[in-house]
């Protein structure tokens, strides 16, 4: 079968780092070590496994760091090379269409007693992921022994799989596992009702955050930093009440709360930031905006960074991450509540293009470029070969306050007076 594989080479890994560090995010796979290459198929690892065909698999921003070489040292003893990237994954297993829930905990592991963690459900802070029967890793698209979407074939254990509904789209379904991310950020978080909360990025993570923010919770104002207009107009279509360019986050968060300013810092802030880019620039940006006592996020992929901490420390702020998912404090799994929020947000209008496993180059330097060209999610189509499906752009207008509830009908309408105080979904 035919399959992209990432092999420790450190000489390519620098290659990538440097490449991608002076021609930008995605121009390092030219010179890195993945490989488009025939391998044999996964062998399933026990009986309660089974064999994926991937449909669509999503170039995450993971990905990239991984592929230009800026991903952290500390992944390194969980993953096993080589791997097969691609943990966003809608597939077949015998005519069934299915979601990939990526995390390999114990029960994939084969692991019992399971940890704590997996004992009550929250499978991404599996104690495990280096251990069993299975090679280290922390997901399927990591471990040598499950392959990943990014090929013709994986393998999962029936705990990993989520079917998917007929009246759901491939492009939908592809979305589920990003959303679920953002599911996990907002209801970890614990927002209150009336809270003003800022979400920093509007990548793919950025508008998931938003979308589950108005369909979940009832904050009175959400602030969404976007750095380019096709993200800015979904921002606003997705439910943010305020969309800033980068440089004038603060600004708006200032007028939002009303909080005075001492040197380029605000004296109040947001209740919550929500980072989804997970960069220095932006850790630094998250602090500044939020007010004493509050909840800082961090949802995007962090590496190495050097930040002053001395504003956490002198306005009490508290920081924690949001990785992956689970069972959420309500009982639901947060894939469970990921699929309605795809459907009743329509996220599947977030895939933008769909590339074939031999154009991988322009695949990834398409999703490091992605804001910037109008588009969100870029997908591997593995099946198909050689064209590239059409980039859907701009298929959605902004509205000063937009309805959470989305509206068959996608063309622009007149700005809203009021905002429904409503949640979206069940949980």
């Amino acid at each position: 079968m035919k399959a992209l594989v990432f092999e420790r080479n450190l000489p390519r890994w620098a290659a990538s780092r440097g490449a991608s560090a002076l021609a930008g995010t995605g121009r390092g796979v030219r010179v890195g070590p993945l490989r488009l290459v025939d391998v044999e198929p996964p062998l399933l690892p026990g009986p309660e496994w089974v064999s994926v065909r991937p449909t669509l698999a999503g170039i995450c921003g993971s990905d990239l760091a991984t592929l230009d070489g800026r991903s952290s040292r500390y992944f390194e003893d969980v993953v096993s090379f080589p791997f097969v990237p691609g943990h966003e994954v809608v597939g077949e297993v015998e005519g069934s269409r299915v979601v990939i829930e990526p995390v390999l905990g114990c029960a994939a592991r084969g692991i019992l007693p399971p940890c704590s963690a997996c004992a009550q459900g929250h499978t991404g802070s599996c104690e495990r992921v280096a251990f069993g029967h299975l090679q280290p890793g922390l997901q399927t698209g990591y471990c040598t022994d499950t392959g990943g979407g990014w090929s013709n074939t994986l393998v999962a254990h029936h705990s990993q799989l989520h079917p998917v509904p007929d009246s759901m789209t491939d492009e939908a379904a592809v979305m589920v596992e990003p959303t679920a991310c953002a599911v996990h950020a907002v209801l970890a978080a614990d927002i209150q009702e009336g809270s003003t909360v800022a979400v920093l990025g509007a990548g793919t993570l950025g508008l998931c955050t938003v979308a589950a923010l108005r369909h979940l919770r009832l904050p009175g104002a959400v602030v969404a930093g976007a750095k380019h207009p096709e993200q800015r107009r979904l921002a606003a279509d997705l439910g943010a009440d305020l969309v800033a360019e980068p440089g004038q986050v603060r600004r708006t968060v200032r007028r939002q709360t009303r909080s005075l300013t001492v040197g380029d810092r605000l004296t109040g802030g947001a209740d919550v930031v929500i980072d989804c880019v997970g960069s220095a620039a932006s850790v630094e940006e998250a602090l500044a905006v939020v007010r004493p006592a509050g909840k800082v996020v961090l949802v995007g992929m962090p590496g190495t960074v050097k930040v002053d901490l001395t504003p956490l420390w002198h306005r009490e702020i508290n920081l924690m991450g949001a990785y992956a998912y689970g069972r959420e404090a309500n009982g639901r799994r947060t894939f469970e509540v990921a699929f309605d929020l795809v459907a009743e947000a329509d996220l599947g209008r977030l895939v933008s293009a769909r590339y074939p496993l031999d154009r991988y180059e322009e695949a990834i330097a398409h999703a490091g470029t992605a804001g910037r060209r109008g588009s969100v999610k870029v997908v591997f189509e593995p099946a198909r070969r050689g064209s590239v499906a059409p980039d859907r752009r701009g298929s959605v207008a902004p509205e000063h306050r937009p309805d959470p509830r989305p509206r068959p009908d996608r063309r622009p309408g007149p700005p809203s007076p009021t905002r429904t105080r409503t949640k979206g979904l069940s949980l």
